[in-house]
């Protein structure tokens, strides 16, 4: 367990716990960060999921991370203890793995800062049926997200085109709707 000790003595707020977890339909593929943050006791505090498009699976479980940082902040936590089952996540948070992959790099670097945010924290592996809500949370913001691509996608045609009529021009600069949409006789 790591704990980032850093003196913030005015910081006031509580200790929370925040259930992190990316997901992937894929590797790459469409991928949803959930967040489920509780007090000490249990009690839920917020919940938030995030369709994140097309990531691999790692991405996804930084990104989901560092929207629990971001929430935590919201409510001006001073501690935070977060948990989370990616192993590889937590070990390279602990410095006990090297980050390699660039991409990998680049969100363990904001992580690294938002943490300095914090009065404390720690982060440690758990199960992943222990962290069933978080995990829920992902995968609703991924379908969210398939069915909205689905609905742009319907909108614009099969073809990719707006499925909107053209408009065309006659000679005196007077619009006509074309007859068959494609924009010309």
């Amino acid at each position: 367990m790591k704990t980032a000790e850093t003196s913030h003595p005015a910081r006031e707020g509580p200790r929370l716990i925040v259930y992190t977890d990316g997901a992937s339909r894929g590797n790459p593929g469409r991928s949803g960060a959930g967040v489920w943050i509780t007090d000490e006791e249990g009690r839920k505090i917020a919940e938030t999921g995030r369709y994140l498009g097309h990531r691999t699976n790692n991405e996804a479980e930084y990104q989901a991370l560092l929207l629990g940082l971001r929430e935590s902040k919201r409510f001006r936590a001073r501690t935070i203890r977060i948990l989370m089952d990616s192993e590889l996540i937590v070990r390279q948070v602990k410095g006990l793995y090297r980050v390699r992959d660039l991409n990998l790099r680049t969100l363990y670097k904001k992580v690294m800062d938002d943490l300095k945010e914090f009065s404390s924290f720690e982060i440690e592996f758990i199960p992943r049926e222990q962290n069933a809500e978080a995990d829920r949370l992902a995968n609703q913001a991924i379908q969210r997200g398939i069915e909205k691509e689905k609905r742009e996608e319907s909108r614009r045609g099969t073809d990719g085109r707006s499925c909107h009529r053209s408009i065309q021009r006659d000679g005196a600069g007077e619009e006509s709707p074309s007859s068959t949409g494609q924009g010309g006789p």
